[in-house]
C-alpha cells in the first residue's frame, strides 16, 4: 500500500553552512596533496612557497604568552565565541526536519465550480466518530495521500480488540456518511488510562 510521502525543510541560510564545509573540505584536500608531495619528495621550499605551510609553522610556533596582550587576547576570545556561535547556528540549520506531505482533497471539479475538503476536516470526522465509543478517551486522525489512521486511547483495557473494530467501522460509516472518498482506515492503539486507586480510609 502507497503511504504518504515525506518532505524535508530546508533553511534559506543552509547554504552557508555547505559552503563552509565545502571550503573547510577543499583546505583539507590541498593540504592532504601538499603531504604527498613532501612523500614523493618534492623539495620543502617548493611546498612551502606553493602552501606556506611552514611560515605559518614557524608564525605559529614563535608565539609565546608574552606575545599577546590583554587587548588581543579578549579580540581572540571573542572572535572564538563569535566563530562558535556561528558555526552551531549554521550546524544546526543544515539538520532536516521531515513532515509529511498534506493535500486538500478534491471532491467535485467541473464547470460550475471545484469543491475541496482541507486534511483536518477528514481528520475531525474520523476522531468524532472514534468518539462515539465510549471506550474511547482520545482520538487523533492522520489524513494520508491514500490512507487515513486514527490514533485512539482507551480508557479500559477490556475488549480492546472489539474497540478497535467498532471504531474502524465508525470511521469508515462517518466518511460515508459525509459523501467522503472511501479509503482504508487504520486504527492504532496508543494506550490505556490508568485506572484510579481507591484508598481506604481506616
Amino acid at each position: 500500500m502507497p503511504r504518504q510521502r515525506i518532505k524535508a525543510r530546508t533553511s534559506p541560510v543552509s547554504f552557508v553552512g555547505r559552503l563552509v564545509l565545502i571550503l573547510f573540505a577543499l583546505a583539507l584536500l590541498w593540504y592532504g596533496l601538499m603531504v604527498v608531495l613532501l612523500f614523493v619528495g618534492v623539495p620543502m621550499d617548493t611546498v612551502d612557497l606553493i602552501s606556506g605551510y611552514r611560515t605559518a609553522y614557524d608564525f605559529l610556533s614563535g608565539l609565546t604568552p608574552g606575545s599577546l596582550d590583554n587587548t588581543v587576547t579578549l579580540i581572540l576570545a571573542a572572535a572564538g565565541i563569535a566563530a562558535f556561535l556561528i558555526f552551531a547556528f549554521l550546524a544546526y540549520k543544515e539538520v532536516p526536519r521531515p513532515y509529511a506531505t498534506r493535500h486538500r482533497l478534491d471532491l467535485v471539479n467541473d464547470e460550475r465550480g471545484d469543491v475541496e475538503v482541507a486534511p483536518r476536516a477528514i481528520e475531525r470526522v474520523a476522531e468524532t466518530a472514534a468518539f462515539q465509543n465510549p471506550a474511547v478517551s482520545a482520538a487523533a486522525g492522520r489524513y494520508g495521500e491514500s490512507d487515513l489512521t486514527v490514533d485512539v486511547h482507551v480508557s479500559r483495557p477490556r475488549d480492546v480488540i472489539e474497540t478497535l473494530r467498532d471504531v474502524q467501522q465508525k470511521v469508515t460509516e462517518a466518511l460515508g456518511a459525509h459523501e467522503l472518498p472511501p479509503v482504508p482506515v487504520g486504527v492504532t492503539l496508543t494506550g490505556f488510562d490508568q485506572p484510579q486507586q481507591q484508598r481506604e480510609i481506616s
